[in-house]
């Protein structure tokens, strides 16, 4: 299989996840499609590797997998936070967090 579907299939697995991000308005599937979208920075990361024969992408790739995890546990706390508040969850609603 040539390198190049899997940037393919990486644009798409974006672009599904870009979608999910602006036309949802629960945090939860929020995240999810954030987490679509870095998984499909990571495949680019770890194709462009494999392409030129280094191991920096894949060092790049771990990297942002930490990063997501970090990202999932803050974002899970404050959405079960909201949730035993009994807080409307909705992003709309959280205009509030801004600032």
């Amino acid at each position: 299989m040539s390198l190049d579907w899997y940037l393919v299939v990486s644009a798409m697995i974006f672009c599904i996840g870009a979608a999910g991000v602006i036309t949802r308005r629960n945090p939860l599937v929020v995240l999810l499609c954030l987490e679509l979208m870095l998984n499909a920075g990571n495949l680019a990361l770890i194709t462009f590797s494999r392409m030129w024969g280094n191991g920096d992408g894949q060092v790049f790739a771990i990297i942002v997998m930490v990063v997501a995890a970090c990202e999932v546990t803050v974002g899970l706390g404050v959405i079960v936070a909201m949730y035993r508040r009994r807080l409307a969850i909705d992003v709309d609603d959280l205009r509030e967090l801004h600032g």
